[in-house]
């Protein structure tokens, strides 16, 4: 095993939380011992919870602790485990995504546990520019842990590119679910978890974004009902008359807005784009990424099916509820 097989674990535990966890990047983590064995693979799953390094810590000390009891919360997690760590992780090697911080945010420095748990190594694949984190190899270069950077540095990039683009200004994804044959019409197509997953992105973001035909075909509600979440503001692109019994309006605590143009608006900056056929193609140059499903079923009755020209690179594929489904982006 070499430092790239284990930096990929971490970056495919990573991918299963992208554009689940803004304002904060998605993040993966492994740890090893001295002698390569695995005690943890995280991932930071959600502002608010601990990040990467800081679940992964917890992680592997239960492994080697089981009767740790550790507390929720991030801030009495970090203190809890600098106290109790017994050197347990010394002379462990930590595979991280990105950088670790070096600010005190929700969290303290990830850079500062590590140093308290004694590690050895650190292997970075993306270097944090951001302001506010960035100088943690700096930190634990000064405390004589050996860093590694820039392994698997592109496949790292392109799972913080999302991230960035929020940052400096905004990012968008076209969502779209597709049966086996092709299909996207005529009922539910993913299972319960995947749709509860897509809920869950919905409530971290800004905007949601439809043609007229998808109103007019399905009338959805587009909220985060499935996930307990805040509903983002919502965009319909058309040219015709808007329905106002349209389900999209009934939805509490949010703005719909009618535009006859494919322009976002100013102000949002984590925005989800859904639709068929169409929106895909008049979206395909707007949107950063694609996020596609794909049903496990055929059916008798779907007879709409995507009909774009249109080159997409897999950057990751994974599963919800035995459905899979991928991140893609479109290949120029």
């Amino acid at each position: 095993m070499n430092d790239r097989f284990y930096l990929s674990l971490a970056l495919n535990e990573a991918w299963k939380y992208q554009a689940l966890t803004y304002p904060n990047p998605v993040v993966g983590c492994v740890i090893t011992d001295k002698n390569g064995a695995v005690l943890a693979l995280a991932a930071h799953k959600k502002a608010g919870l601990p990040h990467a390094e800081l679940e992964a810590a917890k992680e592997a000390l239960l492994k080697l602790n089981p009767l740790l009891k550790f507390p929720f919360e991030p801030n009495e997690l970090h203190a809890f485990i600098g106290k109790h760590h017994n050197n347990l992780l010394k002379n462990s090697t930590f595979y991280v995504t990105l950088e670790p911080c070096s600010h005190q945010g929700l969290t303290p420095p990830c850079a500062d546990l590590i140093v308290t748990l004694g590690a050895q190594r650190v292997v970075i694949g993306s270097l944090d520019k951001t302001k506010k984190a960035k100088g943690g190899a700096q930190i634990l270069k000064k405390a004589g842990i050996k860093v590694e950077e820039g392994v698997l540095k592109e496949e790292c990039d392109e799972l913080l590119a999302p991230f960035l683009a929020w940052k400096n200004g905004s990012f968008s994804f076209f969502k779209l679910a597709l049966r086996l044959d092709g299909t996207y019409d005529n009922g539910i197509i993913t299972p319960h978890e995947a749709r509860v997953f897509v809920h869950e992105m919905r409530n971290v973001c800004d905007l949601i974004v439809i043609g007229g035909e998808t109103l007019r075909t399905d009338n959805p509600y587009l909220d985060a009902r499935l996930s307990n979440g805040k509903s983002p503001d919502a965009l319909i692109c058309t040219k015709k008359t808007v329905p106002k019994n349209a389900h999209i309006f009934s939805v509490k605590n949010r703005e719909v807005l009618v535009q006859n143009s494919l322009e976002f608006p100013k102000g949002y900056k984590n925005i989800m784009v859904e639709g068929g056929s169409n929106f895909l193609r008049a979206m395909s140059d707007k949107v950063d990424r694609f996020l596609i499903f794909h049903g496990c079923d055929f059916s008798l009755n779907g007879r709409k099916r995507i009909e774009v020209d249109l080159k997409l690179r897999l950057l990751y594929q994974g599963s919800v509820g035995g459905c899979s489904f991928g991140w893609y982006r479109k290949v120029i």
